[in-house]
Formats: structure tokens, C-alpha cells, sequence
């Protein structure tokens, strides 16, 4: 595989170029080992012998491969023997195929990182960056273990919010249907009737009327006019920089903006600690958070921060300056630092603003639930009533 490297040597140098390396895992060690820090490392290109496709492996089952794996290993099984025993059970194609790859990587002599660095297009870098760290320590095991629980926490928090968001979204999307229904089948019923009198319509009557209208002459176009600007918008976030300026953006919406940035901190910390705790240095734990985030703005500037880290200013001090996390967790981090126990504290961390967002997420549904329902019923009175108002008022002139 091909690699674009962003290094900086002993001297304070940085350096550019393209490295080749079986994987990312094996080209970081070769740095390291060679005394470059590792700036930035980005894959080029696809992987050897896969097409990258739209192969796909379910996060379920990679984590209870992950927790079987250590299971076995903290029996005293070979890691050959375990990855033999493992992929024989499996049924989804596309990740046998691949453990078949890492197995026979592995029993020529190549190491687990190195095998699973590989497929780096299925796999996240925090998890080979794990498997360096338990292959160094010798603690494979654990390494695994604390893998699966931090992938298992961070899928626990995202059904939550997921779960949380999906009512307001349901209601959302029944008010716009019911609006729909009103204008294309309702109103144009009632401007039938009104054509046949010979009065004048109240003006909201006539807008509502002309929305009619207008939608209906246009069914065809406004899925397709739609359709466009969702494919132009994602064409735009895809563009080289574009998803970090979105992301920025997003962080400063009302109410969102501060959920977002809560969770992105979590997903940070908890990155973090899961590194740090299994040898990884800080630095390196840094550069592979920054990939991982799901953020890219705050993965940008967590990149600052890894350099500023690296050329030795503080952990605590560096987020401080960049607005990467909240003031609360600077503080944390910052005591986490000053005592020695970084992991344990960014752990913390996580916990705390896992509740805080499932915390202001219900927050944020209680709010959006009532406001939703009153502004449907706002918006389809509206309509109801500029839909009879020259019933009432024919009924006037009939009465006088």
C-alpha cells in the first residue's frame, strides 16, 4: 500500500513524500523506529488483492470475533491456531475472505496489526492502533477486550440519541405529509366550488389557492428540484475541506451545536483513553482520535493539538488554545495530566458527557415534541380556516 506521509524530523524539520508499506501499522513503527514523528499518514489508493467496493463487515459481528479472539487467547491458544478456529465459523463472505488474508498473513510471520493493517478500508484506525498497543505490552487480550467495550459504550450512546431524535423526525415528516395532502387533494377541491360564485376571496384563501397551484403544477419537478440539492450538498461536503467547514457550522447551531460537540468530546476522550490505556503514546493516540472523530472540523484541530504536543507543550494547555473540548473537560484533562492518571480521567470524561448528552438530548425532545404539535396544528388550522372563511362569510351576505 502507498502511503502520503507528513513528517517531522529530530532537527524540527517537516518533511513530505509517499511512503510504501504492507500496512499502516508496519510503516509507523519504520518511522518511529527510524526517529521521524508521524504528522499525518493517508492511505493512497485501494487495497492488495480486495477491491474495495461496497464490501462491508456488521459491527455486531466483528466485535464478538474481537471478543472471541481474546477469549482464546487468554486461554493459552496460539494466535494462529485462534484465527484458524474463528474463520471457519464465519458466514459473511466478505469477512472471511479477509480473516482468511489476515490468518495467512499472520502464519507467514507478519503481525496482527500488520495482517488487519491491511484491509485499513474496513477497519478503523483505532482498532489496529490497539493491536500495535497489544502487541507491544504482550497483553493481546486485554487490548481486544478493552477494544470491545469501548466500541460497545460508543454504540450504546449512539442508539440512544439515535432513538431520541427518531420521534421528533417522525413527527416532522407527518406534518409535512399531512400539509402535502391538504394542498395537492384538499384546496384544490374548495377553488373548485369558489369558481362557481362570483366573489371575491379573502387573500389568505388566494395564496393558499396559488400554493395549490403551483405544487401541483410542479409535482414532478419538486421531488426532482430536491433530489438535485441533496446531491449537490453531499458533492459539496465531499469536497477536500467542505465537511470540516459543515462540521464547524453544525457546532454552532442552537441546541444541536452544543449536543454535537458534547458527543465528539466523548468520542475523543474515550478514543483517547482505550489508547493511552493500552501503550499507545499520547501523540500517536492524538493522530489516530483526529482520524477517528466523527467530527472532521474537531479531527483538524485535534491534529494541531497532536503537533503542539509533539513539539512538548502541554495536553491540557494545547486544547485550551484550540477550543477543542469544553472548558469543564479542559479542566479534567488538565488535572489527569497534572497527576499522573490521564487515562482514568479521560474515562471519566467520557462517562460524564455520555450522560450529558443522553441528558440534553431528552432535554432537547421534550422541548421539540410540543413545539412540533403546536405548530402543526397551528399550520393546519391556518389552512382549514382560510379554506372556510368565504363559506362564513357568503353565509353573511345570505343571512342579510
Amino acid at each position: 500500500m502507498e502511503f502520503r506521509c507528513r513528517l517531522g524530523t529530530a532537527a524540527g524539520q517537516v518533511i513530505e513524500g509517499v511512503y510504501v508499506a504492507p500496512s499502516e501499522a508496519h510503516l509507523r513503527r519504520e518511522l518511529e523506529d527510524k526517529g521521524l514523528h508521524v504528522l499525518t499518514l493517508t492511505p493512497r489508493g485501494g487495497v492488495q488483492g480486495f477491491s474495495i467496493g461496497r464490501r462491508k463487515i456488521r459491527r455486531d459481528e466483528f466485535l464478538i470475533f474481537n471478543q472471541e479472539l481474546a477469549t482464546l487467547l487468554k486461554a493459552g491458544m496460539p494466535l494462529v491456531q485462534s484465527l484458524d478456529i474463528l474463520r471457519q465459523r464465519l458466514t459473511n463472505p466478505v469477512f472471511k475472505a479477509v480473516l482468511d488474508d489476515v490468518h495467512e498473513k499472520v502464519r507467514g510471520g507478519s503481525a496482527l496489526s500488520d495482517a488487519f493493517g491491511a484491509h485499513a478500508d474496513l477497519f478503523p484506525g483505532v482498532y489496529t492502533a490497539s493491536l500495535v498497543a497489544g502487541e507491544r505490552s504482550g497483553s493481546l487480550d486485554q487490548v481486544l477486550r478493552r477494544y470491545v467495550s469501548y466500541s460497545k459504550v460508543l454504540d450504546t450512546v449512539r442508539k440512544k440519541t439515535f432513538s431520541a431524535m427518531l420521534y421528533p423526525a417522525i413527527l416532522s415528516a407527518l406534518a409535512v405529509t399531512l400539509v402535502a395532502i391538504i394542498v395537492v387533494k384538499v384546496v384544490p377541491a374548495f377553488s373548485g366550488f369558489y369558481a362557481s360564485f362570483d366573489q371575491e376571496l379573502p387573500l389568505i384563501t388566494r395564496v393558499i389557492i396559488a400554493i395549490s397551484d403551483v405544487v401541483r403544477s410542479n409535482l414532478l419537478l419538486l421531488p426532482l428540484a430536491r433530489m438535485g440539492g441533496l446531491v449537490a450538498f453531499f458533492s459539496w461536503v465531499r469536497q477536500p475541506g467542505q465537511r470540516a467547514r459543515f462540521d464547524r457550522v453544525v457546532l454552532h447551531l442552537p441546541f444541536i451545536g452544543p449536543i454535537a460537540h458534547k458527543f465528539a468530546t466523548s468520542q475523543i476522550a474515550r478514543t483517547l483513553a482505550a489508547l493511552v490505556g493500552g501503550g499507545i503514546p499520547l501523540v500517536n493516540a492524538l493522530d489516530t482520535a483526529a482520524t477517528s472523530t466523527g467530527n472532521r472540523f474537531l479531527g483538524s484541530e485535534l491534529r494541531v493539538v497532536a503537533e503542539k504536543v509533539r513539539e512538548g507543550k502541554g495536553f491540557a494547555a494545547t486544547l485550551l488554545e484550540r477550543r477543542v473540548m469544553p472548558d469543564v473537560a479542559i479542566k479534567m484533562v488538565e488535572v489527569g495530566e497534572s497527576t499522573g492518571a490521564l487515562q482514568e480521567m479521560l474515562t471519566s470524561l467520557a462517562d460524564f458527557y455520555d450522560e450529558d448528552v443522553e441528558t440534553e438530548v431528552s432535554r432537547f425532545v421534550t422541548l421539540v415534541e410540543p413545539t412540533m404539535l403546536v405548530f402543526m396544528g397551528v399550520v393546519i388550522a391556518g389552512v382549514v380556516l382560510a379554506l372556510y372563511m368565504p363559506i362564513f362569510q357568503l353565509s353573511t351576505v345570505v343571512g342579510r
